[in-house]
């Protein structure tokens, strides 16, 4: 899968050891983020990665800043992007089932190394499960439709 990752300077490191994760486990890694040294604020790099999942550049995409919601925030405001924002394996698991989330988002400071490991596998293992959440995740995307006319 072709995984898109951003990041602010919050969480250069955590960006780096998740980005090796994923190219171990055999996923091609589209770099939107920022290294060592370099100041970014968190809603370019979401709109950033937000539009590069919405445009189809990448499948899917893993943003991380301080806390995860600043940038998951600004991803969101992007149309067609359903970015979540998790601090637990569980959750992670449940945005891709129940809410077919294209972005798993989650803050350096919040969470450790390991645990984000165990949270971008539990994203990317699980399915989204359709029957009565498709329902659901097409509701959200009316809410875009409506806010694109207003």
């Amino acid at each position: 899968m072709r995984i898109g990752i951003g990041n602010d300077h919050a969480a250069v490191e955590m960006k780096c050891a998740i980005r090796s994760f994923l190219e171990e486990l055999g996923h091609e890694v589209v770099d939107y983020g920022v290294g060592e040294g370099e100041k970014c604020d968190y809603p370019v790099m979401g709109e950033r990665v937000g539009q590069a999942v919405a445009d189809g550049e990448v499948e899917s995409a893993v943003l991380i800043c301080g806390t995860g919601v600043g940038i998951s925030i600004a991803a969101n405001k992007v149309n067609g992007v359903r970015a979540a924002v998790c601090s637990d394996v569980t959750t992670a698991h449940l945005v891709k089932e129940h809410n077919n989330a294209n972005i798993l988002a989650f803050g350096a400071r919040i969470v450790g190394t390991e645990k984000a490991k165990d949270m971008v596998w539990a994203y990317l293992e699980a399915e989204f499960m359709g029957g009565r959440h498709a329902g659901r995740v097409a509701m959200l995307s009316e809410i875009e439709q409506r806010q694109r006319k207003a």
